[in-house]
C-alpha cells in the first residue's frame, strides 16, 4: 500500500478554509477558467456555431418545406374528397333515373300485358260468341228440316196420299216462319 504524502498539505489547506473561501476558488484558477472559457467560446463561436445555425435553417428550411407540402397535400386530399362527394352524388343521382326508368318501362310493360290480355280475352269472347251463333244457326237448321220432314210425314198420313216435295217444302217453310215472326226471333237462317 502506497500512502500520497502529496495531497496532505492540501488536506490541511482546505481545513484552514472557511465559510465563503469554500465557495469562491481561488483567483489564479478563476483567471485561467476566464481565459479557457473565452478561448473555448471564440472557437466555437467561429466554428461550432455556424455549423450549428446552419444545421438549424436547414432543419427550418425542412420542416417549412414538410409543413408546406403537407398543407398542399392536405388542400389536395380536400379537393379530392369534394370531387368524391360530388361523384357520390351523381352516382345517386344516375341510379335514382335508372331505378326511375325501370319502374316506368316495368309500368308500361304492365299496362301492355293487361291491355294485351284484355284484347286477347275479347277475341276469345267474340270467338265463343260467334261459333255459339254458328251452333244456333246450324241447329235452327237442323231443326227445321227436322220439322219439315215430321211435317210431311205428319200430312201424308193425315192426307193419306203423297204431296209434291217442293210443294211440301214451301208450305213447310212458311209455317216456320209464321212461328218465328210470332217468337219474335225473325228467320236468321236466311
Amino acid at each position: 500500500m502506497t500512502f500520497n504524502f502529496a495531497n496532505i498539505p492540501l488536506a490541511q489547506e482546505e481545513h484552514a478554509r472557511e465559510g465563503i473561501d469554500l465557495i469562491l476558488p481561488e483567483t489564479s484558477e478563476l483567471i485561467w477558467g476566464a481565459i479557457c472559457f473565452v478561448i473555448v467560446f471564440v472557437v466555437l463561436n467561429r466554428v461550432a456555431l455556424p455549423q450549428i445555425k446552419a444545421a438549424i435553417e436547414k432543419r427550418e428550411q425542412s420542416i417549412q418545406s414538410d409543413k408546406e407540402n403537407a398543407e398542399k397535400a392536405r388542400g389536395e386530399a380536400e379537393k379530392m374528397r369534394e370531387e368524391h362527394k360530388e361523384q357520390l352524388a351523381e352516382t345517386r343521382s344516375e341510379a335514382n333515373r335508372i331505378i326511375e326508368d325501370a319502374r316506368q318501362q316495368a309500368e308500361q310493360v304492365r299496362k301492355d300485358i293487361i291491355a294485351k290480355s284484355e284484347k286477347d280475352a275479347e277475341a276469345i269472347v267474340k270467338r265463343a260468341q260467334e261459333q255459339i251463333e254458328a251452333e244456333r244457326n246450324r241447329t235452327v237448321q237442323e231443326l227445321q228440316g227436322t220439322i219439315a220432314e215430321i211435317s210431311i210425314d205428319l200430312a201424308e198420313k193425315v192426307v193419306g196420299r203423297s204431296i209434291d216435295a217442293g210443294a211440301q217444302r214451301e208450305m213447310v217453310d212458311a209455317y216456320i216462319k209464321e212461328v218465328a215472326a210470332m217468337s219474335g226471333n225473325g228467320d236468321r237462317t236466311r
